[in-house]
């Protein structure tokens, strides 16, 4: 099993998985599709409507991650569950972040 995420030049390239209309908002522990991709599962409270459920992932991922929601966009899959969220930086420095969240939310499972 590989994580949800991989460095690139430019920064981090996350998996994620999203429910949208959830009860809150919040990171939910990683989820593992039936192909083996290992995603970063996000659960929003905004409908699936004119981009509200991307800006919330953006949001909870933004606070979660420490960073300015300037520095995290949607890659691909804007209107699937699965997307892949661009995070702007150093790699270097953002992958400790990124992994400091996953081994806690892994605790918690």
């Amino acid at each position: 099993m590989t994580g949800p995420y991989r460095r690139v030049r430019d920064g981090i390239l996350l998996d994620v998985r999203v429910t949208a209309k959830s009860a809150a908002t919040r990171l939910a522990g990683l989820h593992t599709a039936a192909d083996g991709i290992v995603s970063l599962a996000v659960k929003v409270s905004a409908p699936p409507d004119k981009g509200k459920a991307n800006a919330a992932v953006i949001g909870v991922l933004a606070e979660a991650f420490g960073l300015p929601k300037s520095t995290v966009s949607i890659a691909a899959g804007e209107t699937s569950r699965r997307k892949t969220v661009h995070i702007s930086g150093n790699p270097e420095g953002l992958a400790p972040r990124i992994e400091a969240v996953l081994t806690t939310l892994t605790a918690e499972e």
